[in-house]
């Protein structure tokens, strides 16, 4: 069993602080093998500092929610640096590996009137280490208007292709079942299920709650092992406040919060946004990362088509507070957003009738 180790970090980082540099790489590797012998597989969504930009990618609830047709994609390349090394098992050359986790995610979103609620697609690919995953995912959301505000209430169904290179662990333990009875690179192919509420008070705020990998499908084809996925469950809010003697000032905290009750992660914000034009954010990520945030609607200016002012940029830096960081073995991460939003009016066709009668 591989262990996406971007949370599982967190567990270790009080032991990671006195373990001796020169020794890391091993230590590090050994986290990994020794998450081997649990029956669950602990394999988290990948994480992102943007991530009010994303709650499509974490919440089915939110399709169609904006009453806006949006695309959105996003680039992480986590912990800039990063590397690992590895024997070749043919060569016995020791080689090394820039495991560093990278992600790509693009969602796409919509309102459906004829389905009381709207739509929603989730694509990625997230690697780590030896271990790629792509995954796609299908949401539908049923919208209820409430009070000043709309719920919306998603099921979503979700593919994943997820691939192991076992060829190129270097075991501390020759005789490790799970690395013996595995060679080469393993494909295996999961389902995923997700539930979620998402309720949203355009312009002032919002507040989700969902859960994915629902039926914590098996991997089967995986030797010696029993290994699931696990369920997670995100909370996520926020809040506009519009400076009262200002109103050209917006500020706006976040609020994430990822668990499996086995161990959480808490995601902070604070972004202030100028005319609706530019913004800028510090992100505090507990016991991983302090991260800065910036962007824009670069072409929300009067003299530009309508159509293109709902463009938006946006990037954002880690600075790694964790061990990593502190062994200068993580320069940061660095994550760029690009997003689109836009709306399908239907003219109606107005007719006139005239009868001489009423002249």
């Amino acid at each position: 069993m591989f262990v996406n180790t971007k949370n599982y970090m967190l567990l270790y980082t009080p032991i990671l602080n006195i373990i001796n540099k020169n020794n890391m790489k091993k230590f590090y590797f050994f986290i990994v093998i020794s998450l081997f012998s649990v029956t669950v597989f602990a394999q988290q969504d990948a994480q992102f500092t943007q991530n009010m930009f994303t709650n499509m990618a974490i919440n089915p609830g939110y399709a169609g929610i904006s009453k806006q047709i949006c695309l959105n994609t996003l680039y992480r390349q986590q912990w800039t640096g990063f590397t690992d090394t590895y024997i070749d098992k043919t060569s016995g050359e020791t080689k090394t590996h820039k495991g560093a986790p990278q992600t790509i995610l693009l969602t796409v979103d919509a309102p459906i009137r004829a389905l009381h609620g709207g739509i929603g697609l989730n694509v990625y690919s997230d690697k780590l280490g030896f271990e790629n995953n792509i995954g796609v995912k299908l949401a539908y959301s049923f919208h209820l208007n409430i009070a000043i505000g709309t719920l919306g209430i998603g099921l979503q169904a979700g593919f994943l292709n997820k691939t192991i290179d076992f060829s190129k662990f270097n075991p501390l333990d020759a005789d490790d079942p799970i690395l013996t009875n595995n060679t080469g690179k393993q494909n295996l192919f999961l389902t995923d299920m997700a539930f979620g509420v998402f309720y949203n008070i355009p312009g002032k705020a919002y507040v989700g709650l969902s859960s994915n990998q629902l039926i914590q499908s098996k991997m089967k084809k995986l030797d010696s092992s029993d290994s699931r996925l696990k369920r997670h469950y995100y909370l996520t809010g926020g809040y506009h406040w519009t400076l009262p003697n200002n109103p050209d000032w917006e500020l706006s905290p976040y609020v994430l919060i990822k668990t499996d009750f086995a161990s959480a992660q808490y995601d902070i914000t604070a972004m202030c946004k100028w005319r609706n034009m530019i913004w800028a954010g510090v992100s505090y990520r507990v016991q991983d990362a302090v991260g800065i945030i910036i962007g824009a609607y670069p072409l929300n200016q009067p003299s530009m088509s309508p159509a293109l002012q709902n463009l938006r940029i946006g990037y954002s830096y880690d600075i790694t507070t964790s061990a990593l960081g502190k062994d200068k073995r993580s320069s940061g991460t660095h994550e760029i957003m690009l997003g689109y939003c836009f709306k399908i009016e239907v003219k109606k066709n107005v007719t006139k009738y005239i009868n001489t009668r009423f002249l």
